[in-house]
């Protein structure tokens, strides 16, 4: 792949990683999408790249973002997070992780998992929004408020439609790598 036409906003090694490995690749495996969907919360205010550089350190106080654990803490293990080295230490979007976990645990319920739900809402194909420019990539979109709105409704927390654009972007609902980028072809390849 010619990394020089990769999508411009991929600067560093880990966003370029992700970039590569993740973004806009449809994804339906639950860890994953939860994962995401909390990693997307503790960005709000702060940028991605801080967000990957901490993903390990993230990952490691919170339990894998196993939504089955988490959904059981108390302050007890929230403040032992948010102890822990190289975590965002916002006590908000920690909580925010618990309150999420139980609602993700009873959208799995309802739905029998969570990429049955989120899928759902673009009949299961992408959205691919043939982006020939950076500066034409909305920040969030008529499906992000739906899909926001729905979330809320259900408890969960930290998804206004921002971050869920960039959610359903992440988790590959929608495709917005340039079409000059050589992931573009590939990820519409991957595409059911």
């Amino acid at each position: 792949m010619d990394e020089t036409r990769r999508c411009p906003w991929a600067k560093s090694e880990h966003e370029a990683a992700y970039h590569d490995e993740e973004w806009c690749r449809p994804c339906r495996d639950d860890k994953a999408l939860f994962e995401l969907l909390e990693l997307e919360g503790f960005q709000a205010g702060l940028t991605w790249r801080l967000i990957l550089e901490r993903r390990q350190a993230l990952n490691a106080a919170f339990a894998g973002f196993d939504p089955a654990v988490l959904a059981n803490w108390g302050e007890a293990e929230i403040a032992a997070a948010l102890a822990a080295p190289g975590v965002i230490k916002n006590r908000s979007k920690a909580r925010c992780a618990v309150t999420n976990a139980r609602a993700f645990l009873q959208v799995q319920e309802e739905w029998g998992s969570f990429a049955g739900y989120l899928w759902h809402w673009v009949d299961g194909v992408p959205v691919d929004h043939r982006l020939e420019r950076t500066e034409d990539m909305p920040a969030e979109d008529d499906l992000s408020r739906r899909v926001s709105a729905d979330l809320k409704q259900r408890g969960f927390r930290f998804v206004g439609p921002v971050i869920i654009y960039s959610y359903l972007q992440g988790a590959g609902l929608i495709n917005d790598h340039l079409v000059t980028c050589p992931w573009h072809d590939r990820v519409q390849e991957e595409m059911p």
